[in-house]
C-alpha cells in the first residue's frame, strides 16, 4: 500500500486531494501549518501532521514523523493579486517563501529518500496563470512560473533514479480560499490610477465562464502521481484545459 504526503491540506485543493487518495486506498499524510481536527474522515490510513514549508526545522520534523513515503504533493501556497507597483516587496518575498522556496525545500528534503529507494513521484501544484498571461497577478504568476521551470529540469535530473516529477496546473477555483489567504487588502494593491483598468478584470473574476473545482484538481494530482508514461503537465479544470489547448 502506497503512502502520499500532501502539503497544505487545511482547505481547498489539498484537503480534497487528501480525501481522494484516501478513497483510492492509499495511506495519506495530510499536513498543514495548524492541524484542524475533524476536517478529514477518521481512518487508520490517515495521519495529520503540522508542517510549515517555510521552516527547515518544521520540514525535518514532519518528514521524520512521516516515515517512508512514495509520493510528495507540493500543494501549499498563498495567493496575491494586485498591481505590481502597489505590492510591497515584503508581500512578494512572503509569496515566494511559500509558493517557490517552500516547494524547493520540501523537494530537496525528499529527494535523497526517493533516490535511495529508486522510486517515487513528486507532484508540484502550480496554476493556470502559467499557461497564459493574466493581469494583476504578476507576483503570484512569477512564484508559480519558477516552479514550472524547476519541475521540468528536475524531472530530467531524477529519471536515472526512477523518480518522476510532475506539474498540476489548476484553473480558477472560486470556492477555494485563494482570495482569503493573504493579509493585504485589495484596495491597497489597486491604487486609484489602476482602478479603471482593474474594474472589468475584477468583475470577470466574479462571473467566470469556466471554473475549476477541488475535485478537478484532486483527480489531476491522482493521475499525475500514477502516470508511468512521462507526461509532465496536467492542467486541471475546464478553464485550465482551454488555456492549455490554445
Amino acid at each position: 500500500m502506497k503512502t502520499v504526503l500532501i502539503t497544505g491540506c487545511s482547505s481547498g485543493y489539498g484537503l480534497e486531494t487528501a480525501r481522494h487518495f484516501l478513497a483510492k486506498g492509499w495511506n495519506v499524510i495530510a499536513t498543514m501549518r495548524t492541524p484542524r481536527p475533524g476536517i478529514l474522515p477518521s481512518d487508520d490510513r490517515l495521519r495529520v501532521l503540522a508542517l510549515d514549508v517555510t521552516s527547515a526545522e518544521s520540514i525535518a520534523a514532519a518528514l521524520d514523523a512521516a516515515g517512508p513515503i512514495d509520493a510528495l504533493v507540493n500543494n501549499a501556497g498563498i495567493g496575491v493579486i494586485g498591481a505590481l507597483e502597489a505590492t510591497p516587496m515584503s508581500k512578494t518575498r512572503q509569496v515566494f517563501e511559500t509558493n517557490t522556496f517552500g516547494v524547493i525545500a520540501m523537494t530537496q528534503a525528499v529527494v535523497p529518500r526517493f533516490r535511495k529507494q529508486m522510486s517515487g513521484v513528486i507532484v508540484n501544484v502550480t496554476s493556470s496563470a502559467t499557461l497564459a498571461p493574466m493581469p494583476l497577478a504578476s507576483v503570484y504568476t512569477a512564484s508559480k512560473m519558477a516552479i514550472e521551470g524547476f519541475t521540468g529540469s528536475l524531472d530530467h535530473e531524477l529519471r536515472a533514479f526512477n523518480v518522476r516529477v510532475k506539474l498540476v496546473e489548476p484553473g480558477y477555483g472560486p470556492t477555494t480560499r485563494f482570495a482569503q489567504n493573504t493579509d493585504i487588502n485589495l484596495e491597497d494593491v489597486i491604487p486609484a490610477p489602476y482602478a479603471a483598468f482593474a474594474q472589468p478584470i475584477l468583475a470577470s473574476f466574479a462571473r467566470p465562464a469556466l471554473v475549476t473545482t477541488e475535485a478537478d484538481v484532486a483527480e489531476a494530482v491522482w493521475q499525475a502521481a500514477n502516470d508511468e508514461y512521462g507526461q509532465l503537465r496536467y492542467p486541471a479544470g475546464p478553464d485550465a484545459l482551454a488555456l492549455f489547448r490554445r
